[in-house]
């Protein structure tokens, strides 16, 4: 799972599937099993990928995109809060 800046959200899933190919390939020939990679990326704001909602629905578990987002945008006010407490002297 990644968050990225808005408009890094298309290049990133792109990446993130092409980083993980060999990794599938490799656990596919040491045990024999099937992998698949599912990349989900999320802007920092909350935004999502054209395609995210065919990948969302790979996971088990059905996770509702609303869900994720929310997450994100906790994970990114987080970072903010604690990037502005910080005192600069």
């Amino acid at each position: 799972m990644t968050v990225s800046i808005e408009i890094n959200v298309f290049v990133k899933t792109y990446q993130k599937l092409s980083r993980y190919k060999d990794l599938e390939t490799e656990i596919d020939k040491m045990w024999n099993l099937k992998t698949k990679t599912i990349p989900v990326v999320i802007g920092a704001l909350g935004l999502i990928a054209k395609g995210a909602d065919c990948y969302i629905a790979q996971i088990p578990g059905n996770p509702k995109m609303a869900e994720i987002q929310k997450k994100m945008l906790i994970g990114t006010a987080h970072i903010l809060r604690k990037i502005l407490s910080i005192k600069i002297f």
